[in-house]
Order: C-alpha cells, then structure tokens, then sequence
C-alpha cells in the first residue's frame, strides 16, 4: 500500500468479519475466488481473542489466498504474531496502539492506524510514521461517525496529506462518495459480506464503483 497523490482511481480495502477455525476455510473460499478478478490491495483480517498459535495457523491459512492475488494480508491488531504468521502487517486502534506497535512492525511490514477519534489523533500516527489513517470504521459497539463527518475527515486529510487514507463504507452506495472526497483506499466490510448476492458480487460491485469514480484533482 503506497502513497496515491496522483490521478487514479482509488482501490479497495477489504474488512472480513471475525473468524475463527469454524469459519477459515469458507473465508479462504470465497477470497479464492473473488480476489483474482478484483484490483483488492489489502486485506484486513480479524480474529477472535484467543491464543497466540491458534491465531498464527489463522493467517497462515488466509495469508496464501491474499497474497498470491497480490493484496496485502493485515492482521487486526497483534502487531506480535505478525512477522511469525507470515502477514504483511498490522492494523491498529489509535495513536497509541500505533507508536507501540511499530517497533515490531518497521521496517518490513505495514503498520496501519484506525480508531481516530479526532484530527489530532490522525496527525499523531502521520508523524510517528503510519502507513496509512482509517476513517469511519465501526468501533467495538458496531457504532461509526456520522457519514457527513467520514467525508470532511476524507477531504481533509486528502487536501493536506501524503501519507494515504482509508475511508469505510458502511453500504455500497458510500463508495463513490468516499473515493470522490480523495480517499486512496475504500474499505468495504458487512457491505460486501453481508450481501445477500454473496461476497463475489458485491465486492465486484463494489471494485466497479471505484473504477468510475471521478478522480479528486
């Protein structure tokens, strides 16, 4: 995941529900046979609490999947298990997540920052040297910022900053929106997993909308 300041489409960001053994296999089914006809450049797994050689045969189990479609296979939290379970790196909630994950992380493997909650916050993990901001994801409690507040964050951050952003759908008709403010990733989660046409067709869908977007200048 680099920089995009120039005039290209935005790309997609995938969030999988929670996962445990139960559901490895039909997750790893279905990014099989999704990812290869998509332009997807990170997937972001998430894992139940559980212990640490259970959630490595985890990603053991996706990583291949991603990987070998060229997307990027981060792990939600546990910048720890990372490097041994053969990830490409690590999201984290917030600055101070960030700033004490990053040692584990750099240089060879992403450290991303969600769960900004202010500017602020979204300024701190730029400069202790996040690989991209997330904008809008729900929180533990399933509740996200109004949508209007997505939309300025995007903006801004896309006026002001090199550093690439990730902007949330909560539904498929927030893509375009998103990737016309200037977000460089769009993450999309329950809107594609959820989706009754299943997640092959939504996620190409939600590929199909961003490669119609309109640019920011």
């Amino acid at each position: 995941m680099t920089p995009r300041r120039t005039a290209t489409a935005p790309r997609l960001y995938v969030l999988t529900p929670e996962v445990g053994k139960p559901g490895a296999a039909a997750l790893a089914g279905d990014l099989a046979k999704a990812l290869p006809g998509l332009d997807i450049a990170a997937v972001l797994l998430r894992l139940p609490d559980t212990d640490e050689r259970t959630m490595i045969n985890l990603i053991k189990s996706i990583a291949p999947v991603v990987q070998g479609a060229g997307a990027a296979l981060l792990v939600d939290r546990h910048p720890e298990i990372v490097a041994r379970a053969g990830a490409d790196g690590a999201h984290l909630a917030g600055p101070e997540a960030l700033v004490a994950a990053l040692p584990r992380l750099k240089p060879n493997h992403i450290g991303g920052a969600g769960g900004l909650h202010s500017r602020h916050d979204a300024m701190l993990c730029a400069e202790a040297g996040a690989d991209y901001v997330m904008f809008g994801e729900p929180d533990g409690a399933g509740q996200r910022p109004p949508f209007e507040a997505v939309i300025d964050r995007v903006t801004w951050w896309a006026e002001v900053f090199e550093i690439p952003c990730v902007a949330y759908a909560a539904e498929l008709d927030e893509v375009e929106p998103l990737a016309a403010a200037g977000a460089d990733f769009v993450a999309v989660g329950a809107a594609v997993f959820d989706d009754p046409r299943g997640f092959q067709v939504a996620a190409a869908d939600a590929a199909a909308r961003l490669a119609i977007t309109e640019p920011a200048a």
